[in-house]
């Protein structure tokens, strides 16, 4: 055991928070994560600071927001010169390593950073990039062949498709990842690491493991409210968009449930992956000596507001997620905190704990109860790199039946468009976009699910005033993503 603390940060790929008993599912359990909470603090009201893969990832290990730190976009990765957890660790001597998907580094100089990198994602391990620091432990014939499934998936309708199969566990990404987890933790036991376990589940294609998916039966699944006519002209023109293209309105509801069972089985395998890797800790006598976070990197409609999969918008199934870190014998045990948090907040917070300096680049604060920073009224998202809008009359042009093939051959455009920013605090919900479009209100007291746009009533006036000034106070307060010198 070294005298520095270890770092173990789990990330999962589209998983809202909800997705989870934890945090409210009726459906799916997850004993792991709830053994990590029992060992430490679970942060219930967690938000992403851009629900899309790469500009989530970005601020995650740069602790700063996507309109400081650049990448805006998925094709808009780790800016260059940018300051990283993984550059602090390497010059401090940690150990380092990526296990699972990256979709967030690719510069020669931050590769070189990670003396362990292992790299697979959604449709199995990358053509002509083989792993470096290990070799993977299961044969690679066996990997790609239990990833077929997720190429050759023939979709249920136009908006999304579901399958199990029967591969070997080890062999799946989930299972894989973990093994290799396990083998890394063996390997480097007696030296200070710092890893990125990161699943690329249960983030589509969504294809589960038989024994997972036959958890969650059709008649198990418990559907969420929808309200008719949710997206008629009340409703901002980008979601009325998105719910053209994902809306389920218009398929089967046993392929709705069949599919969301699919998602939640994706959940419970990854849970069981953390379970195998929490037990490898405690084996090998790192429990105590080791900081692990769990979180992901933003969420998934699935089923909530009648849609499935993710875009452009701020619903909490997008924005909220899951986030608990546990220090045994460190960090208080056993607690939920309910202050306002971020994906921001998790490297400032490690690297005091680890004793290293913050830089005064990192937006990020201590996450209450773990460092003792004073607990947060509001969290903030935002999307978009300020890009054209696009518009009903886009979608017109496009063939019909909108659906998947739509919300592909469109994302590019709808990734980059405007400059939407979120502000969020225990009871409301404010989503202004500066281009023109309707803005939001949600009173998440009366309204928990987020089916009234309350934005233009008269009587929310004041609310919607004050969560105006947030918006405009934090956008100031992070604006810069290279402070300068200050003096003595």
């Amino acid at each position: 055991m070294t005298e520095r603390p270890n770092v173990l940060l789990v990330m999962t790929d589209q998983q809202k928070a909800t997705a989870s008993h934890l945090y409210g599912s009726a459906v799916c359990e997850t004993p792991s994560m709830a053994r990590l909470a029992g060992d430490g603090v679970l942060f219930e009201h967690a938000f992403t600071p851009h629900p899309l893969c790469v500009p989530a990832r970005v601020s995650l290990w740069t602790s700063q927001y996507p309109h400081s730190h650049g990448g805006r976009r998925n094709q808009t990765w780790m800016p260059a010169g940018a300051v990283h957890a993984f550059e602090i660790w390497k010059a401090a001597g940690y150990r380092t390593g990526l296990i699972g998907k990256n979709h967030c580094f690719d510069r020669p100089e931050d590769l070189a950073l990670f003396d362990v990198w292992c790299e697979i994602s959604h449709r199995g391990l990358p053509e002509n990039d083989p792993p470096r620091g290990m070799d993977w432990y299961r044969p690679v014939e066996g990997i790609r062949a239990a990833h077929a499934p997720r190429r050759t998936l023939v979709p249920q309708n136009e908006r999304f498709g579901y399958a199990t199969s029967d591969y070997s566990l080890e062999d799946h990404s989930t299972g894989l990842i973990a093994g290799q987890t396990v083998r890394f933790l063996e390997a480097h036991r007696d030296e200070p690491f710092a890893l990125w376990v990161s699943f690329p589940d249960p983030h589509e294609p969504w294809v589960a493991p038989e024994r997972y998916a036959a958890m969650f039966p059709p008649e198990r699944i418990v559907l969420p409210p929808w309200r008719e006519n949710e997206f008629d002209e009340r409703a901002p023109e980008r979601n009325r968009i998105l719910y053209q293209m994902l809306g389920v309105w218009r398929d089967s509801l046993q392929d709705v449930r069949g599919l969301m069972g699919v998602y939640y089985g994706m959940v419970r395998f990854v849970d069981d992956a953390l379970g195998q890797i929490l037990d490898a800790l405690d084996l090998l006598g790192l429990g105590g000596n080791t900081i692990v976070v769990f979180c992901s990197d933003h969420g998934d409609l699935m089923g909530e507001h009648g849609m499935q999969c993710k875009g452009g918008v701020f619903y909490d199934a997008l924005t909220r997620i899951p986030l608990i870190l546990s220090w045994p014998g460190q960090v208080l045990a056993g607690q939920r905190e309910g202050s306002m948090v971020s994906l921001v907040d998790v490297v400032p917070t490690l690297l005091r704990l680890q004793g290293l300096d913050v830089p005064r680049s990192m937006h990020g604060q201590g996450l209450p109860t773990v460092t003792g920073a004073a607990p947060r009224d509001a969290a903030f998202s935002e999307y978009g790199a300020g890009g054209p809008p696009f518009r009903r009359a886009d979608l017109a042009r496009m063939p019909r039946p909108w659906g998947r093939w739509t919300l592909i051959q469109s994302l590019q455009w709808r990734e980059a468009e405007g400059r939407r920013k979120m502000a969020r605090t225990r009871e409301w919900k404010y989503v202004h976009d500066p281009m023109g479009d309707l803005d939001e209100l949600y009173d998440l007291v009366r309204d928990p699910w987020e089916l009234e746009n309350r934005a233009s009533d008269r009587a929310y006036r004041d609310v919607v005033c004050d969560m105006r000034l947030r918006l405009a106070d934090w956008s100031i307060d992070t604006e810069d993503a290279r402070p300068v010198p200050l003096p003595e």
